[in-house]
């Protein structure tokens, strides 16, 4: 086992962003613990998937042991896994409530928590998490409380734990997506979607993916929270 190759933890990646993280951690020779509900196995071997809910704190456990015990490090997190309601308000049930904070929250807290232990033991490893531009510029007709409270923490959670292990060797910083074309949207809401970025058009997986990436490799940047959204949270 080489333990000096770079490994890569991605949630959430069975489709979209997350799909697009492995492919290219990969083909910049990182190794990769790949997460989703429904992930497949892969043929790679240099790529583990773990199969289950981020929320849970034995997936989460599941996905850095398998990581130590087959490649021997964790040098980059990427907490990608995420849901989104797009509901008023008052529309929005108690179930609605817990499953935004049980993967928002939950899972972000257990594999991040997991991941920097170690990560501090080598002294060196980066986090980074995918949030949404909409935290600082809510737009009218796309209701997005739940978004902004679970998401919103995640932007206030990357700047204190910057600061907490800053001189510990480990960086951690955030991307902060407008709406991005993946399968979680249907043709027939481009154009209404696209139209709520400034540059006219909805964002691409490798828009994300190219700043992950960015940051992953940007030694002196941490604690930042990257928007990637198309002059969204410019204004209008």
């Amino acid at each position: 086992m080489n333990s000096q190759q770079k490994v890569a933890i991605v949630t959430g990646a069975s489709q979209g962003i997350g799909a697009g993280l492995v492919k290219a951690f990969r083909d910049r020779n990182y190794r990769v613990v790949a997460n989703s509900r429904n992930i497949q196995a892969s043929s790679d071997p240099d790529v583990i998937t773990v199969q289950g809910d981020i929320a849970d704190r034995a997936v989460a456990q599941k996905i850095v042991s398998e990581a130590l015990a087959r490649f021997g490090r964790v040098d980059t997190l990427v907490n990608n896994a995420g849901i989104f309601t797009a509901k008023p308000f008052t529309a929005y049930t108690a179930d609605d409530y817990a499953n935004n904070l049980s993967v928002n929250l939950n899972g972000f807290f257990n594999i991040t928590q997991l991941a920097i232990s170690e990560m501090e033991k080598q002294g060196s490893g980066h986090v980074v998490s995918v949030t949404t531009s909409l935290v600082d510029h809510a737009i009218d007709g796309v209701p997005s409380v739940l978004a902004s409270l679970t998401k919103g923490g995640l932007n206030a959670a990357t700047k204190s734990l910057a600061i907490e292990y800053a001189k510990r060797g480990v960086r951690v910083n955030a991307v902060s997506p407008g709406v991005i074309k993946t399968p979680m949207h249907g043709p027939e809401t481009h154009d209404f979607l696209a139209a709520l970025h400034p540059v006219g058009r909805m964002g691409d997986i490798a828009d994300i993916v190219d700043a992950v990436l960015y940051l992953d490799s940007a030694g002196f940047v941490t604690g930042e929270v990257l928007h990637v959204d198309g002059g969204q949270s410019a204004g209008h």
